[in-house]
């Protein structure tokens, strides 16, 4: 029986007698005040012969007794009381000592044992676990009158039937008839196979008769029956043996809910879960549904999600079946239940689903007589707050790391952290443009035969509310994210053309190709150009490459455009990532920066050494200049001059400075 909320058991404890018997005063009087929050009418007594006197002459429905008597057995007294009235709730009071009670009563239907000192979590607990049988079983007109009304409204609401041990029908209800659309005539009297459908592998059937016959448990499972006219159902049955007094089967009681449609908004489930308490939740996707994405037209690929997520219920193992099943698109499929419920149902869920996996696994999916064969990939959670997150989140990293079942609580703590971080990091940046304290540093580049700046480039920081100044590692691409980057790189575009008026140098600003597929960015350049049109032949724009270009053509006649107006093209960070030499001849650069993972190690790594050697080369015989980023000390420097490089930058010659 579930767990009663206190108020409940106040509810019901209130209607009953206690007898209370304790040789010592002292005790009664200390324990009746808890007593007494529970029950109206408390009879105390103080032996045996006076307890057992009270039980002839009142209706007693509990009894608390201490087991240590004057010249009388506790455990006689417990006999006697079993045989004036079994039904009694009956709880020990004894202490660790006496263990050898426990082994004394165990016959007697003892309800509850309570170790002195006892405490009221100890004793709740004792009543919520007896309290509600024991009602149910003071079989008076009132508990008749109700059971006979529970029944009405399980036989309205639910789809019923009963068969003899044989499995012949001996009663169909209303709801039974209707959707197997026989009649009670055309039921009775046959086999419950009338209404089962083929498709259903044998092993249920002979799970369920091990299980309801043999082993004359109850059984639960998904079983698809099919109609008099053909139409294909789906019943979430449990199945009962009924006994009589010898213990002999006498006929099965079936109680089942037609499942076969599944809830297709993935709203409904978000509100399920807001619905309620706390849950478990299993996402299901189809492995690769991607691909059959691309290969087959939308209803072909409907049809496909439409029947696995009704044969998804076959595939379900029999220990434990899910209230509540969701097509939520793109080949993903939810399974919801209440968590307390799947956790008395002592099903272990790595078990539950790494079977479930391989019963998919082993399955065909059949549609026009074509055969599918699907895999799936799974993710369960469970909780309340965030829960469809975390198991999405859980799903993703199964996908990223090719598993088949993934916790996702452990996963999503990580990633909500993240989150949470990334929120934080787009609050500061939205205050540091409100308060203009986006700001640009900038970092000296040297010629390497004067050793003279003849360059500065531009470098992008955030000053926080504690005045702390954060590099772009700490927050640029967070700002991808919440629409602030754009923003980001007009303030950075603004200050930068502001210090040509401080500096008789070039100065290089970063422009990524994102940035220059969107119009406002290049409406923004192009203004700038004509304000500071007499200094644009000082300005080189270093092109931070993107593989995600859209619409490369928009690259090449912005470079174009601003190669007309003196303004000088470099390719940053060059050697590494996505550039290449082919993609020289789309940019036509003025100047090649080498990337710094290549300088950093030219002092001890032949390879680096190698690859900066040919860039240099090459740019030489192609009459473009070269910058290598991250020359941190001589050793390095003085490599790069016997290579050739034109210009350095780095910790050994500068840091970046505020130079307002």
């Amino acid at each position: 029986m579930k767990t009663m909320e206190l108020n409940n058991l106040y509810e019901f404890t209130k209607k009953l007698t206690l007898l209370y018997i304790e040789e010592d005063f002292t005790t009664i009087k200390s324990n009746l005040t808890l007593f007494q929050k529970y029950f109206n009418e408390i009879i105390t007594v103080k032996n045996p012969m006076e307890a057992l006197e009270k039980v002839n002459n009142h209706n007693i429905d509990v009894v608390i007794s201490e087991m240590n008597f004057t010249n009388f057995s506790g455990v006689k007294l417990l006999k006697e009381l079993k045989d004036l009235n079994k039904n009694i709730i009956k709880i020990i009071l004894t202490n660790e000592k006496n263990s050898h009670i426990f082994v004394e009563t165990i016959s007697l239907g003892i309800n509850g044992y309570m170790i002195k000192p006892f405490d009221e979590e100890q004793f709740k607990k004792i009543l919520d676990k007896f309290i509600g049988e024991y009602i149910v079983n003071k079989k008076d007109k009132s508990n008749l009158k109700l059971l006979k009304q529970y029944q009405e409204i399980v036989d309205k609401s639910t789809i019923v039937s009963k068969t003899d041990p044989n499995g012949i029908i001996t009663y169909a209800n209303e709801n039974f008839c209707k959707i197997a659309e026989y009649t009670e005539e055309e039921l009775i009297g046959k086999n419950h196979n009338i209404v089962r459908h083929p498709d259903n592998p044998k092993e249920i059937f002979e799970d369920m008769w091990e299980t309801i016959k043999d082993r004359k448990e109850e059984w639960t499972g998904i079983i698809k029956n099919k109609s008099k006219s053909g139409n294909s159902y789906y019943v979430k049955s449990t199945i009962t043996p009924v006994f009589d007094e010898d213990g002999n089967i006498v006929e099965y009681i079936g109680v089942r809910n037609a499942i076969s449609s599944i809830m297709s908004d993935k709203r409904h489930l978000i509100d399920k879960i807001a619905a309620s308490n706390l849950s478990l939740l299993v996402l299901i996707q189809i492995e690769e549904f991607e691909i059959l994405d691309k290969f087959y037209n939308t209803k072909t690929l409907n049809e496909i999600e439409n029947v696995f997520g009704l044969e998804l219920l076959n595939h379900l193992p029999n220990g434990y079946i899910f209230e509540s099943i969701f097509n939520i698109g793109n080949g993903k499929f939810a399974l919801l239940t209440d968590f307390f419920n799947y956790l008395n149902s002592e099903q272990n869920i790595i078990d539950y689903l790494n079977d479930f996996v391989k019963r998919v696994k082993k399955s065909v999916l059949t549609i026009d007589e074509i055969e599918y064969d699907l895999n799936v990939i799974v993710s369960y959670s469970f909780g309340k707050e965030s829960l469809y997150e975390d198991a999405k989140c859980g799903l993703d990293e199964v996908i990223a790391k090719k598993d088949l079942i993934k916790y996702a609580n452990d996963s999503s703590i990580k990633e909500h952290q993240v989150a949470k971080n990334n929120l934080e990091v787009i609050k500061i940046v939205k205050i540091a443009l409100e308060n203009y304290n986006i700001v640009s540093y900038f970092q000296p580049i040297i010629n390497n035969k004067t050793q003279e700046i003849e360059k500065y480039e531009s470098l992008v920081r955030l000053i926080d509310e504690n005045g702390k100044v954060l590099t772009p590692y700490h927050f640029l691409d967070i700002s991808k994210k919440g629409n602030y980057y754009n923003k980001i790189t007009m303030r950075v575009l603004e200050n930068s053309f502001k210090i040509l008026n401080k500096i008789n140098t070039k100065l290089s600003i970063n422009i990524s190709s994102a940035d220059i597929e969107k119009e406002e960015t290049r409406n923004k350049i192009f203004e700038l150009i004509t304000t500071y049109s007499k200094d644009s032949n000082r300005i080189v724009f270093e092109l931070l490459e993107d593989e995600n270009v859209k619409d490369f053509q928009v690259i090449k006649d912005f470079i174009r455009k601003v190669k007309k107006q003196g303004v000088q093209i470099a390719i940053d960070d060059f050697g590494a990532g996505y550039s290449n030499f082919e993609r020289l001849f789309d940019f036509e650069p003025d100047i090649l920066k080498i990337d710094g993972s290549l300088i950093k190690n030219i002092a001890t790594n032949a390879y680096s050494r190698n690859i900066v050697e040919t860039i240099v080369a090459f740019a030489k015989k192609q009459k473009i200049e070269t910058i290598a980023e991250f020359v941190e000390n001589k050793e390095i420097f003085d490599i790069l001059n016997v290579i050739g490089v034109d210009y350095s930058q780095g910790y050994y010659f500068g840091k970046p400075e505020n130079l307002d």
